[in-house]
């Protein structure tokens, strides 16, 4: 049977059952309606977190450290209510937000209160990096409280080739409370040295010159600034009530805050991180993860105060010590002599060691060129 005569005896009956069927599902449909009960529209009854216009509304008065916040101003209360909408509209930042603030407020707010510093600056960190030790800016700002290199420096951090202390949580708040209470002498107001920590002190005091206007809410900045201390707000408003908001969670969900011990660790040269880890009975992205601040893979020559998991201090002087010992003389034993020909992927071929191993021991960069006579660590592998 070729497929044009399939085509004539099928195509009848295909036709037949079509209606049929659509009879049938005309029918079984409204049996179904007639049987379920009606259900009410979803937007008739929306939960309180999905009622966007009843939760950006501010019935009560909103102030930044005492200080009144204009709401009655159309503007602030456009701009306020944008950056509240923001923030809103990225729920799983915010969750993220509070879950971190059990990690890393507590010491804000202790820190702020042995200052006499007002509660409320412990939301310009959130703001500036949502509570994220490694947040980095496209300008280079770097850490929690977002120090570009120069103002950190002014603020005693250290930055160089070994450490970058923007990204340690303690000192990088120490500075941060020092440079905001400089700037609140400068200014009077901690309004604006919230715009000033976020646009510099001098772009804030030319603008205040140029316009004749010292508010906060009366000057014309950049649209940053101009966004930024409602981005304060927005995150203070929500972290005061996040159940109005509908973030609903409990002091178990909260990323406790970290654990440690810290000690004093001395160098003879550089020294593998990896040896302070081993030591301290624990392993390499441990200690990194504790100290954000040491760069790379070594701890530079000199004395160092690192933290360690706590409970660790016990006998760790010792295992150092002997790990230390051991390294050096294991670098010794594994020291080549480049010969004429060699480079570095064909070394790290022939000693069967993958090519980034072989940089890091000896750190340098795949672009170094390697003369005859140049001597190099090459460890044998030993990967678990």
């Amino acid at each position: 049977m070729n497929r044009s005569e399939a085509k004539k005896i099928f195509e009848p009956r295909r036709s037949h059952f079509s209606k049929v069927s659509i009879l049938l599902m005309a029918v079984g449909f409204c049996l179904c309606c007639m049987m379920v009960p009606a259900m009410p529209a979803q937007s008739a009854n929306p939960s309180a977190a999905d009622d966007l216009p009843a939760l950006i509304r501010i019935s009560t008065p909103l102030a930044f450290c005492g200080e009144s916040v204009p709401l009655h101003m159309r503007d602030v209360r456009e701009r306020q209510e944008r950056e509240l909408l923001i923030s809103l509209g990225n729920r799983p930042q915010v969750i993220l937000w509070i879950k971190r603030s059990g990690r890393y407020l507590p010491h804000i707010e202790k820190a702020l209160k042995e200052n006499g510093m007002p509660d409320d600056l412990k939301y310009v960190a959130i703001a500036e990096s949502a509570l994220r030790i490694h947040a980095g800016s496209v300008k280079g700002a770097k850490g929690i409280w977002q120090f570009m290199e120069p103002t950190g420096v002014r603020y005693h951090l250290k930055v160089n080739g070994n450490t970058d202390e923007r990204l340690g949580f303690f000192a990088a708040t120490g500075a941060a409370l020092n440079y905001l209470k400089e700037l609140y002498a400068l200014f009077g107001s901690w309004t604006l040295a919230a715009a000033a920590y976020n646009m510099g002190e001098s772009g804030l005091k030319a603008e205040m010159l140029v316009q004749k206007v010292d508010n906060y809410y009366q000057l014309y900045l950049p649209l940053e600034t101009q966004q930024y201390l409602f981005r304060i707000l927005s995150a203070k408003l929500i972290l005061s009530n996040p159940e109005r908001y509908g973030f609903h969670l409990t002091a178990e969900d909260l990323y406790g805050p970290e654990l440690f011990d810290q000690i004093e660790v001395t160098c003879s040269q550089d020294t593998p991180i990896q040896l302070i880890a081993q030591a301290a009975k624990t392993y390499f992205k441990v200690i990194k993860d504790l100290n954000p601040e040491i760069r790379g893979y070594y701890l530079s020559e000199g004395t160092h105060r690192v933290l360690i998991p706590r409970g660790s201090t016990d006998g760790f002087q010792d295992r150092f010590a002997t790990l230390s010992n051991q390294w050096l003389a294991d670098k010794k034993n594994n020291s080549y002599v480049v010969k004429k020909g060699d480079n570095l992927s064909s070394l790290a071929e022939h000693f069967n060691v993958p090519l980034p191993a072989l940089l890091i021991w000896n750190r340098i960069s795949a672009k170094k060129q390697i003369s005859p006579g140049d001597r190099l660590v090459i460890f044998p592998n030993s990967t678990p």
